[in-house]
């Protein structure tokens, strides 16, 4: 890939820097969404159930989360940076599962 320095650093960034949430939810969070976004990443069992419905729609249908959503992820315990941080991995997940696909489909693969 002619970019996958440039990748590598972003995926770095979001997993690896210190967070609020765990490196393995962001992981987690970010591998589910990739697989929902078309990717190959396997996700990890160690996404929590009441965390799932969210990076499913983040993944799906971002446009759909509302201040609902973040409200009852805080109700469940989440502070608001670790929900962003949730968000972030996620959305780049879908993201690279929808890029890996889009490649894929012009390699013809």
């Amino acid at each position: 890939m002619r970019h996958a320095d440039l990748q590598q650093r972003l995926l770095d960034a979001v997993l690896n820097a210190p967070g609020h949430a765990s490196r393995e939810l962001r992981r987690a969070a970010l591998a589910r969404a990739n697989q929902l976004g078309g990717g190959s990443r396997k996700p990890p069992d160690r996404l929590p159930a009441s965390l799932a419905p969210y990076v499913d729609k983040v993944a799906r249908h971002a446009y759909q989360v509302t201040d609902a959503d973040i409200i009852a992820l805080r109700r469940g315990g989440s502070s608001e940076d670790a929900v962003f941080e949730i968000t972030v991995a996620a959305s780049l997940g879908a993201a690279l599962g929808r890029l890996e696909r889009g490649l894929a489909a012009l390699r013809g693969d």
